[in-house]
């Protein structure tokens, strides 16, 4: 066998000698402004990822269409939004078979595929098909000394996630092939229990992290629903017992924290990631692969990381929605280069089937991004649909569904009764701090935000299952 360094050495057609390689990097529950090309946490050096995007195109206006691990990592393999691929909370099924699935599009292209890291949708660790290769884990894993499946076989493995996971990543690379590839390399980083390795466990101690504007939002105009998930708690004991208590009208915002630990931890977590992504980059290179390597960075969702008074995502604010996105390919994509358009998850797998030569499902709702890729002046979406569904495990993050659109976004709860709904202007108020959703300046403007978002549920055909961990909800 001869190793495939994506250089064809026989004449120019489109075979497989001639397709791109793709490594795709996904972290996990990675706020959008996290890179230290953004300098929010100035104390925060990213460098081999920053090169990727010096290197490559950045989406300024990247996002979920579900801010939650399981669904949003099932809308990435499948081009399709939850409703449609069956994915509509954490741990609870594996993508549909009826909708298109990437990897085995992929392999019906001609390419061997790996899957190294965390695939957190459906029950267990075991492989699953499109991957020639998978090394993975049950549910959110551990970042110490990891439970992990090899093509099924289970162990043990000593050390730290991030550099086991990139350790596998780089063995498979390393292997003789006579095919193109495509490397999933998705990290548990930064995702809950942030545990950073302990090289960086002291790492910028003296620092300060800033705080959101948005911190201080008392939610004095926000539903009351989410009221009473601050005042009482998110999880399923905690939404029981609260049934029937006082909600007040508005919260007091704890006070802010320059050291928290956990924000610390979290962002600490991000450097072993960005090491990871040099040494993939330094190996591509060193082969003379990169570039002929599609080199994707992204993540699974956003994060709060402190905006309006939580540490987590679900809900349709921008912190939990915008992702981070890079896409490093130079025989199409100008170096330093910047998109604005609203890209979504679901737009991936389209986009990685075009470049590797394939044929997009008609039936995949995404949009493959190849023209922007090449800075063509296209006919985008100016509007997208966001959806998430109450879990049994956190009832307090109520079922979602809105459109945000390049100015306003809506966002409503459609099982939630006598609560208001929430409006944004994303331009005056890009915190989202003041609902204007009873102001009578703005009642025409909700009327076509509702008009705009019945026009996508149809198109979508969005439908909510009502799901409690899989069951029906139970009325309170």
């Amino acid at each position: 066998m001869i190793i495939f360094s994506g250089m064809s050495c026989a004449k120019k057609d489109n075979t497989e000698s001639t397709k791109p390689n793709i490594v795709f990097i996904l972290t996990d529950d990675q706020a959008w402004n996290t890179l230290g090309r953004y300098d929010r946490y100035p104390f925060l050096k990213t460098p081999n990822i920053d090169r990727i995007a010096d290197e490559g195109m950045v989406f300024k206006n990247a996002y979920c269409t579900t801010s939650l691990c399981s669904p949003s990592r099932a809308s990435i393999m499948t081009g399709c939004y939850a409703h449609t691929n069956g994915v509509y909370v954490n741990g609870y099924a594996d993508p549909d078979p009826k909708v298109p699935y990437l990897p085995t599009i992929l392999q019906q292209n001609g390419y061997e595929t790996a899957m190294v890291g965390k695939w957190h949708m459906g029950h267990g660790d075991q492989p699953r098909k499109g991957f020639d290769y998978w090394l993975s884990f049950a549910g959110v894993g551990r970042y110490v000394d990891p439970p992990l499946n090899e093509n099924g076989t289970k162990f043990i493995k000593k050390g730290y996630m991030t550099d086991i996971l990139n350790d596998y990543a780089l063995q498979w690379l390393k292997k003789p092939r006579n095919k193109p590839f495509c490397l999933f390399l998705w990290h548990k980083a930064p995702h809950t229990p942030f545990t950073p390795a302990p090289r960086d466990s002291a790492a910028f101690s003296d620092a300060r992290v800033p705080n959101y504007k948005n911190w201080y939002d008392d939610m004095a105009n926000k539903p009351r629903w989410m009221r009473r998930l601050w005042m009482y708690g998110a999880h399923y004991q905690n939404w029981k017992n609260s049934i029937g208590k006082p909600v007040p009208d508005k919260i007091t915002p704890r006070p802010w924290n320059p050291q928290n630990p956990k924000a610390m931890n979290y962002l600490r977590t991000l450097l072993a990631v960005d090491k990871s992504v040099g040494e993939i980059r330094e190996y591509l290179e060193e082969k003379g692969m990169l570039d002929n390597t599609v080199f994707i960075y992204g993540s699974d969702n956003g994060f709060f990381l402190g905006a309006h008074q939580h540490g987590d995502k679900r809900l349709m604010y921008e912190e939990s929605l915008r992702i981070p996105l890079v896409i490093r390919y130079p025989k199409l994509i100008k170096s330093g280069t910047t998109n604005s358009n609203m890209v979504l998850n679901i737009d991936i797998a389209p986009t990685i089937i075009e470049l590797a030569g394939g044929k997009v499902p008609e039936n995949m709702q995404g949009t493959s991004m190849v023209p922007l890729l090449r800075n063509e002046n296209v006919n985008w979406r100016k509007s997208f649909l966001y959806e998430y569904y109450q879990e049994g495990y956190a009832p307090s993050y109520v079922t979602l569904l809105g459109i945000r659109n390049e100015h306003y976004k809506y966002i409503e709860s459609p099982d939630v009764m006598n609560d208001i709904e929430e409006l944004y202007d994303m331009q005056s108020d890009p915190e989202e701090m003041y609902n204007l959703i009873n102001d009578p300046h703005y009642q025409s403007v909700k009327s076509e935000m509702i008009k705009k978002l019945d026009s996508l549920k149809t198109k979508t055909g969005y439908f909510d299952p009502k799901l409690f961990n899989g069951q029906e909800f139970p009325d309170e």
